[in-house]
């Protein structure tokens, strides 16, 4: 079977029959990644598996057909990822960004600007990148300073964004601005980034990979029609994010991380130290609480405080796994230059990336358990 788009979409009645011939296609369609692992190498198998799935109608499913899409819960993406995640065919991290920037286009783009801007993201012909987090301004986001000023029929921006994840291989950026004080103040904009005053600064982090940039603005023009929503919808918008960062790209991250402790076990003769026990525990408990918070999201429910607990049991469970990697799996990370010691150098930045451990638990303590500010 090749991988061009069949004639007729094949016709689905559940998500078990999604699987049973999503399976059928990747056993026929070999997407084994070339053994190179270097972020170029990445993205570049990322943006092919995309295709791939898209030309064959797989990607299409679970999205909108306003935009390209052939309807059904979002849940297929959920089983899609996962797929994706145990096959090993894309890192998952990068994978999953999609399930947060085309949601957002889909509520907040003008209808005709979503048309034409998510098939580009979901077919892998673009990447994009999240302009959010800036220097100072990370999990208190409702203190950025970027700032968006109205001329005419442009909009003006400038200041600095970091951690901005694969800034140098996107074409486009949804971006928070400042257009007025607190959190009223924050608007929107969907910014190609070949514009002229945008610059693009990669960052080496420990683990050897310039996933993150920093992103300057200098007087970058927007047109007025690439404003999400109306101004001051931005902090609406980012809140908005949480459900599906939360939720389906978790679900990614679980598999992903199952598979990491099977290749633990086969790699160690200890197979029964109390350790592994733990770990699997610790995965367990997060993928029966994603479970519940993918239902809750399938059945129409509004998230909200209650997903930090997702993060700090994902954060948790993965530093877990990967520090009994390191002890059971001598060298791995101090002798080899490999996966095990890319995976685990990252793995330390669980506890802060996407909303800091601390920020979380009082987001716990003061928003579900009503312990106060202090």
């Amino acid at each position: 079977m090749g991988t061009g788009s069949p004639a007729t979409p094949p016709v689905l009645h559940g998500i078990s029959d999604f699987r049973t011939g999503l399976h059928a296609w990747l056993d026929a369609n070999d997407l084994t990644p070339a053994p190179d692992h270097s972020l170029d190498g990445q993205v570049a198998q990322l943006l092919r598996v995309r295709r791939a799935l898209f030309d064959a109608d797989w990607m299409r499913y679970g999205w909108p057909t306003e935009i390209g899409g052939l309807g059904g819960p979002a849940a297929l993406r959920a089983v899609l990822g996962e797929e994706v995640a145990t096959r090993d065919l894309a890192e998952p991290g990068i994978w999953s960004m999609i399930e947060v920037l085309a949601p957002t286009m889909i509520s907040y783009a003008r209808p005709e600007l979503a048309a034409a801007m998510v098939p580009l993201l979901l077919s892998g012909r673009e990447q994009w990148c999240q302009g959010f987090s800036e220097p100072g301004s990370g999990s208190d986001l409702a203190s950025l300073s970027t700032k968006a000023t109205r001329h005419g029929d442009e909009w003006v921006i400038s200041g600095q964004k970091v951690w901005t994840s694969l800034a140098q291989y996107a074409a486009r950026c949804v971006l928070l601005a400042r257009t007025g004080p607190g959190h009223d103040g924050i608007s929107a904009f969907f910014v190609d980034m070949d514009s002229p005053g945008i610059t693009v600064r990669p960052l080496r982090t420990m683990h050897g990979v310039d996933e993150f940039a920093e992103v300057f603005f200098d007087d970058v023009a927007v047109p007025a029609d690439r404003l999400l929503g109306t101004p001051g919808d931005g902090w609406r918008i980012a809140m908005d994010l949480l459900p599906y960062e939360r939720s389906t790209c978790f679900w990614h991250r679980i598999a992903y991380l199952f598979t990491r402790l099977d290749q633990v076990l086969a790699q160690t003769d200890n197979g029964e130290d109390a350790t592994l026990g733990a770990a699997y525990l610790a995965l367990h408990t997060v993928r029966c609480r994603s479970l519940g918070t993918q239902r809750r999201l399938a059945a129409g429910a509004r998230l909200g405080p209650e997903t930090s607990i997702d993060k700090v049991l994902l954060a948790t469970a993965e530093q877990q796994l990967f520090d009994i990697a390191r002890d059971l799996l001598p060298g791995v990370v101090e002798l080899d230059d490999g996966p095990w010691r890319t995976e685990f150098l990252y793995s330390r930045a669980a506890t802060i990336y996407g909303g800091t451990a601390e920020i979380q638990r009082n987001i716990i303590a003061r928003r579900l358990l009503d312990l106060g500010k202090e």
